[in-house]
Order: structure tokens, then C-alpha cells, then sequence
């Protein structure tokens, strides 16, 4: 745990995340009460065809119940790399796998309250193939092109924070 947390107390204990109850020090030693989740990390990946267009999914999130615009993503299993982790993800969430992968950024997905770190990596030389989705999954796959995409982020047809972080990276990239 971090050394800033006095004391900590597991309150939550879920197959995804833990949940901690945190007396937190300030800076001036007052102590402040935070709840802090943990989660393993995760890999978001950004699919591009030769052609340009980008490779988005359309997934159920039962948190908001809505169908959401997003890039493939999944949390690292025990002992996996993010770099595997997010070829493991394309495929089973797209049926693509990548000729290539590299690294785009990482981020804090809610440093507020988390410690979730997201890897953001760059699909390219894609050769399609079939879906393994998990059983409780229902995502389809769609190819828009790069300007169609910018329009759903900017129109808000795309609000997930994660794809439209991804995006924006990749998009500073291609006019740097």
C-alpha cells in the first residue's frame, strides 16, 4: 500500500477490483478518509487498417445500460504483459490480430479514486478472423473511417474516455 495511508481496511474484495477504506496523510498530517479501488491495469487498443479507417466495437456496458462506441480493451490477467494482454484482446474482441503493436501512451483511467493504469497500443497489418468473445460479451465490430471517427468524437456519438484519450494521442501523433 502507499506510504502516505496510514491505515487501510479492505472493505471490498470482487473479482475485478478491491476496494480499501484509507486514512490518507496531508501533506500538514491531518489524516482524510478516501476509498481507494484497485484494479490489475489494463490495455486499450487502437486498430487501424491499411487503408486508414479504424476498427471501433459497439459493447454493452451494463454500468450506464448502453451500447457504447469504444476501442477494444481488456485488464491484464495475472502474470500477462499489457503488450499480450492487448493482443489477446483484439482478437478476442475484434477477431483482427495485429502484424504489429506498438505502444502509444499509458494513463491514470480515475486517479481520484484508482490506481488503474491503462496502455494504449496501435494495431496495424491486421488480418481478420472470427471473435472469441466471452460468454456474458455481446460485441459487434464496425469500420469507420479516420474522418467519420473524428465527427462521432466530436458530435458525441463516441463518450467513452478511454477511446477518445486513445484517439486524441493518435491523432497528435499523425500532425506532429
Amino acid at each position: 500500500m502507499h506510504e502516505r495511508f496510514e491505515q487501510s481496511e479492505l472493505v471490498f474484495d470482487g473479482k475485478i477490483a478491491k476496494c480499501y477504506r484509507v486514512d490518507l496523510k496531508m501533506d500538514d498530517g491531518r489524516l482524510v478518509q478516501r476509498d481507494f479501488f484497485t484494479y490489475p491495469g489494463a490495455a486499450v487498443i487502437l486498430p487501424v487498417l491499411d487503408d486508414g479507417s479504424i476498427v471501433l466495437i459497439r459493447n454493452y456496458r451494463f454500468a450506464v445500460d448502453e451500447h457504447l462506441y469504444e476501442l477494444p480493451a481488456g485488464m491484464l490477467e495475472p502474470g500477462e504483459t499489457p503488450r499480450d494482454c492487448a493482443a489477446r484482446e483484439l482478437t478476442e474482441e475484434t477477431g483482427y490480430t495485429a502484424g504489429r503493436l506498438e505502444k502509444l501512451t499509458e494513463f491514470y483511467s480515475g486517479p481520484g479514486t484508482t490506481d488503474e493504469k491503462m496502455l494504449v497500443y496501435l494495431a496495424a497489418e491486421l488480418t481478420p478472423g472470427a471473435q472469441a468473445l466471452e460468454g456474458y460479451e455481446t460485441i459487434t465490430v464496425e469500420t469507420h473511417s479516420d474522418a467519420e471517427v473524428r465527427r462521432m468524437v466530436s458530435d458525441g456519438t463516441i463518450h467513452d474516455a478511454k477511446t477518445i484519450a486513445a484517439l486524441g494521442v493518435y491523432w497528435l501523433g499523425k500532425v506532429m
